[in-house]
């Protein structure tokens, strides 16, 4: 990745727009609808693919589909100042772990787990408090999506068996 900040201009924007909304558009649609050939489109997108401003590209599913019927967002209280790299390290260690961010406020951290159900839910909770340092753990059950357009409502892999 490119360590300089690259440019982003509104053609850029409306191509990134474009490419959220559905990443299997076609470079042609794209340049049709902004103003661009298919072949413009696509060195943009590449450029914004090197520089780092797309990070990859994925389909999102519906959970229950993959095996994921439960999902919660799991508060984390380290004893001490648990450094995220180190946090960074425990949650790669979890599949059902789908996000995970340090943040401000009383928790040192926020995971967003999925399961197959309560009991699978239980068992990584229990996984994740088994770590030496983390003193507690506050969870709250997601039990609808309000918009569930959003990256949040999908899932990106399969529920363990």
């Amino acid at each position: 990745m490119n360590s300089r900040t690259p440019s982003f201009d509104d053609l850029d924007r409306r191509i990134v727009t474009a490419l959220m909304a559905n990443a299997r558009t076609s470079f042609a649609e794209i340049g049709a609808a902004i103003g661009l050939s298919a072949t413009a489109v696509k060195r943009r997108v590449d450029r914004l693919r090197e520089t780092g401003l797309i990070t990859g590209f994925t389909a999102t599913v519906k959970p229950s589909a993959l095996g994921w019927r439960t999902e919660a967002y799991v508060e984390v209280y380290c004893e001490g100042a648990a450094p995220p790299r180190r946090l960074a390290e425990v949650v790669r260690n979890h599949p059902e772990i789908t996000a995970a961010m340090t943040v401000t406020g009383g928790a040192d951290a926020l995971l967003h787990v999925r399961a197959r159900d309560v009991e699978h839910f239980e068992e990584v909770l229990e996984r994740i408090r088994a770590e030496p340092f983390i003193r507690k753990t506050i969870s709250v059950m997601v039990l609808s999506h309000l918009l569930p357009e959003s990256p949040e409502a999908g899932a990106t892999h399969a529920a363990p068996q």
